[in-house]
């Protein structure tokens, strides 16, 4: 099963955690805790893919409109939700394509084996194995945190707290426990992020501006490549 989500806006924010606390305490009243954490958390790997000329990092690094990146996510460092995943930047705001992997279609992509197009298959599975083999996209860094995450859905708003963002590039203990991390931002320092389609509601808009945080451009994956041991492929 494939979905796609629209066009998103998507604010980004860094933060200590003196701004956290005062975060999560404005909107706890304001908005819903998502349904699908555990204990209000949850964690998030993302396997981040890039080809031999390293042209996501680099497309980034330049702010090309427009450019895509394509990620192998779970949840909880459990194998039994796999998301494929296509992230679109394009005049500004942001677009998700997304389907789900078997964890025989998993391994096969991180070994290069068994790969083949297939009208059964969603066609951003396709559309990722032709650049597999055509472009030679190989794992480049996988990026973690936790996230504590607020739902509004009127305008399908989600502001996220992302905790500990981190690097690894030990691919094959993707699943595991006690998989070594670099973190890549100063100790205390953490992220929140504001997604919504067309409307940010005053009452969300006006309390983050009360805190003072200020917007900032952020990518995760491209600080995690730019700062972890061996993050480029060159």
């Amino acid at each position: 099963m494939e979905k796609a989500n629209n066009f998103r806006h998507e604010f980004k924010y860094r933060c200590d955690i003196r701004d956290i606390e005062i975060v999560k305490n404005r909107i706890k009243h304001l908005l819903q805790l998502d349904p699908h954490t555990k204990d209000g958390t949850y964690e998030i790997r993302s396997m981040y893919f890039d080809n031999c000329f390293n042209r996501c990092y680099f497309e980034n690094e330049m702010g090309t409109d427009s450019r895509e990146k394509f990620r192998i996510r779970i949840y909880n460092g459990s194998s039994e939700n796999i998301f494929l995943e296509c992230k679109r930047k394009e005049h500004g705001k942001t677009h998700k394509t997304s389907a789900r992997l078997t964890l025989e279609q998993f391994n096969n992509i991180l070994n290069n084996q068994s790969l083949y197009i297939s009208e059964d298959q969603p066609a951003l599975l396709n559309k990722f194995i032709c650049l597999i083999k055509t472009q030679m996209y190989r794992p480049a860094v996988i990026v973690g945190y936790e996230r504590i995450p607020y739902i509004y859905k009127c305008g399908n708003v989600r502001v996220t707290v992302d905790m500990n963002i981190r690097a690894s590039r030990c691919f094959d203990k993707f699943f595991e426990k006690d998989i070594p991390w670099q973190p890549i931002l100063p100790k205390g320092e953490h992220l929140v992020e504001v997604k919504y389609d067309e409307l940010l509601p005053d009452f969300i808009k006006n309390n983050l501006e009360m805190i003072g945080l200020r917007r900032t451009t952020f990518s995760k994956y491209y600080l995690c490549r730019r700062f972890s041991a061996g993050g480029l492929l060159i």
